[in-house]
């Protein structure tokens, strides 16, 4: 018996050959899909890579001048300094469709045109090594960004070869196969049945034709009984 119920007609075969020819097509697009889906995530990866190796080192950069900075002012001044920042930044954001994922895309603008003057504090009272760690943050920000988005990108995309994977494995080593055993199971039925028909069809002739000699047979016995054995009807004396 197949793994799923089906009647063994001619109807509900040719419904399950639909049925599997769609599954077929379905398992090919499918893989298409997850191959598409691997090329564009390695893209991603290989872009998160390089992006995060950039930012860490813009951001170590701002770290040390910070550390400078903080050895050289003291923390009143320092906390003074940077308490009103000078630029105010909007960030947006839209989706991209990537093989029916969508993923994000940051877009920020300052709000102050003047994207150079970026320092909120003078600067009689504070540290070089303080405006080159606010400048080093400045420069990171759009890569900053551009890192989140990637990442957030490679997350949607694992996630969707994920389940693209669970719906190819679900074709090809379950529906596909159960409904080609079910093909098989109806298709020996039917061919079982059909020979039942054709052995029932023989007997049925055999009887008609063995009736049909026993009937010649008494029709014969009749007549020679009748007629004698030379065909003659007997003389009346």
């Amino acid at each position: 018996m197949p793994a799923i119920n089906v009647n063994p007609t001619r109807m509900e075969l040719t419904r399950l050959k639909g049925r599997l020819k769609t599954a077929r097509r379905g398992h090919k697009l499918l893989k298409d899909k997850r191959d598409e889906l691997m090329k564009q995530f390695l893209d991603v990866v290989r872009e998160n890579r390089a992006l995060r190796a950039k930012v860490e080192e813009a951001l170590m950069r701002a770290h040390g001048s910070f550390t400078v900075a903080s050895a050289l002012m003291s923390t009143e001044m320092l906390e003074q300094s940077l308490m009103y920042p000078k630029q105010s930044v909007d960030l947006t954001m839209s989706f991209q469709n990537i093989m029916s994922v969508n993923v994000p895309e940051y877009h920020f603008k300052t709000k102050n045109e003047d994207q150079g003057d970026i320092y909120p504090y003078g600067f009689a009272a504070t540290s070089g090594a303080l405006d080159d760690a606010v400048d080093a943050l400045a420069g990171v920000f759009q890569d900053m960004l551009r890192l989140a988005e990637v990442e957030k990108t490679s997350q949607l995309l694992a996630e969707e070869i994920e389940k693209t994977r669970r719906r190819v494995n679900a074709l090809e080593y379950v529906k596909i196969p159960q409904m080609e055993e079910a093909i098989q199971y109806i298709t020996m039925k039917l061919d079982e049945n059909e020979r039942a028909n054709t052995i029932r069809l023989m007997k049925v002739k055999d009887m008609l034709l063995k009736e049909a000699i026993e009937e010649r047979r008494e029709e014969d016995a009749r007549a020679t009984r009748t007629f004698g054995p030379s065909g003659k009807a007997p003389r009346e004396v």
